[in-house]
């Protein structure tokens, strides 16, 4: 099997160049992931869907902080929210921004220990 190509999984299998709109969409995602507070509060999302309380005592940050994070990151679609009881729970939109995040955590572990780059 020497010869066989490699066949991307289905969600990775874009054949098309990016067009100006799906740039401007990629951009503006990467520029909502610039900020340490979003992108842990995505990661912790990624784990499991929390309430503002929990990102609170998770993150550190202030309840007004994490709460202005978490409009952006509505706001752009990013985070979906679902009432259970008198709380409003958080999770991540989707798998793609899951795989995102995780594998833009997972170059910067790389980074920070020097760990060897892989594919």
């Amino acid at each position: 099997m020497e010869n066989a190509q490699h066949v991307p999984p289905v969600s990775f299998h874009h054949p098309d160049a990016p067009d100006s709109r799906r740039l401007d969409a990629a951009t503006a995602t990467f520029r909502m992931l610039s900020d340490p507070t979003r992108l842990q509060i995505l990661w912790l999302l990624a784990q499991e869907s929390c309430d503002v309380g929990s990102l609170v005592e998770r993150t550190g940050a202030s309840r007004t902080s994490v709460s202005q994070h978490l409009a952006k990151l509505r706001f752009s679609g990013l985070v979906t929210t679902r009432k259970l009881s008198r709380h409003v729970v958080y999770s991540i939109s989707d798998g793609h921004l899951t795989r995102l995040v995780m594998e833009g955590l997972n170059h910067a572990d790389h980074k920070v220990t020097g760990e060897p780059a892989h594919d």
